[in-house]
C-alpha cells in the first residue's frame, strides 16, 4: 500500500512538471524566448489559487484566478523586455524571480512571509482521484501546445524564434506574438502552481526557488525544444531516473547530492552527443 501511495505520488508529481515543462517550450522552444524566470508564473499561480480558496472562493475560482493572474503578470512581463534578447532576457526575467521570491517574503500580510500558507484545500481527499485530474489536464495542455504550433499563429513564433527581422519584414507584429507566447506559457504555469499548491497543501517563498528553474530547463535541454513530445519525455527522464537511488541504500545524507551528480551526468551525455535534445528541432541558445 505504501509503494502504491508512493507511485501515486510520483505521478502527480511527474503531471506538474510535465505541465511546466510543455509551457516553458512554448516560450523557450518554439518562440525563442530565453525566459529563466518561469518558475515566478508557478509560484504566482500557486500563491494566487491558495489565497482565493482560503479566503473562501470556490475552488475552480482559486483555479481560474491562477491562470489568469500568472497569464496577465507574464504578458505585463513580456512588454518591458520584448526588445531583449539571450543573455539579456536571461537576466531580466531571472531578476523578476527573484523580486517575486521578495515580495513573497516580505509582504508578510499577504502571503505570511517564511511561515508560509499551512491548510490549503484539496481537490479531492482521494489522491487515485487527483492524479487522474493532474494526468487529463497535462494531457490536455499538451495537445493544446500541439495543436497551437501547427497553426498560422505557432508558425509565426517559430519564423519570430528563427528570424525576428524576416518576419517583421513579411508584415508580422513580432511584438505582439511574443506578448501572447509569454502570457499563454506564464497561463499554463499557474495552473501548474495552482495543481502543486492543493496537493501539498502548503506552500511558502521557496517555491521561487531558482533551482527548480534549472530542474525543469534540464527537463526541457534532455526533451528537446521545439519538441511537443520532448517536453514529455524529458520531464519523465530527469524526474523518474534518479529514484532508484532511494532504494539502492546509500545514506539519506548521499541522496541529494547523488541525484544532482545523475542529473549533471544526463544532461553532460545529452548535450555531448544530443545536443539538440532527443527530439529536439533547434539548438539551445
Amino acid at each position: 500500500m505504501a509503494f502504491e501511495n508512493y507511485l501515486i505520488h510520483l505521478g502527480i508529481l511527474l503531471c506538474i512538471y510535465v505541465m511546466l515543462t510543455i509551457s516553458l517550450n512554448l516560450s523557450v522552444g518554439f518562440t525563442g524566448l530565453l525566459n529563466l524566470g518561469h518558475i515566478a508564473f508557478f509560484g504566482i499561480g500557486a500563491y494566487a489559487s491558495a489565497l482565493l480558496v482560503l479566503h473562501g472562493y470556490p475552488l475552480w475560482i482559486g483555479i481560474l484566478g491562477a491562470a489568469l493572474i500568472a497569464g496577465l503578470v507574464g504578458a505585463l512581463l513580456a512588454v518591458p523586455t520584448s526588445r531583449l534578447k539571450g543573455d539579456y532576457l536571461a537576466l531580466a526575467t531571472l531578476g523578476f524571480l527573484f523580486i517575486m521570491g521578495t515580495i513573497a517574503r516580505n509582504w508578510t500580510g499577504l502571503t505570511r512571509g517564511p511561515l508560509g500558507l499551512p491548510g490549503i484545500p484539496r481537490y479531492t481527499a482521494e489522491n487515485q482521484t487527483l492524479l487522474i485530474i493532474a494526468a487529463v489536464t497535462a494531457l490536455a495542455m499538451t495537445g493544446i501546445i500541439w495543436i497551437i504550433t501547427r497553426t498560422r499563429f505557432g508558425k509565426t513564433l517559430q519564423a519570430v524564434r528563427d528570424d525576428e527581422l524576416a518576419t517583421q519584414m513579411l508584415g508580422k507584429n513580432t511584438f505582439a506574438h511574443k506578448i501572447a507566447s509569454m502570457g499563454l506559457s506564464a497561463l499554463l504555469a499557474g495552473i501548474a502552481g495552482s495543481f502543486f499548491a492543493h496537493y501539498i497543501s502548503f506552500i511558502d517563498p521557496s517555491i521561487f526557488s531558482s533551482g527548480d528553474t534549472i530542474l525543469v530547463f534540464s527537463m526541457l535541454i534532455v526533451g528537446g525544444l521545439a519538441s511537443v513530445p520532448g517536453s514529455l519525455l524529458g520531464a519523465t527522464i530527469i524526474l523518474l531516473i534518479p529514484e532508484p537511488l532511494r532504494f539502492i541504500g546509500f545514506p539519506s545524507a548521499l541522496v541529494g547530492p547523488m541525484r544532482e551528480m545523475l542529473f549533471a551526468l544526463i544532461l553532460l551525455l545529452i548535450l555531448i552527443y544530443r545536443p539538440k535534445g532527443i527530439f529536439g528541432k533547434v539548438d539551445f541558445q
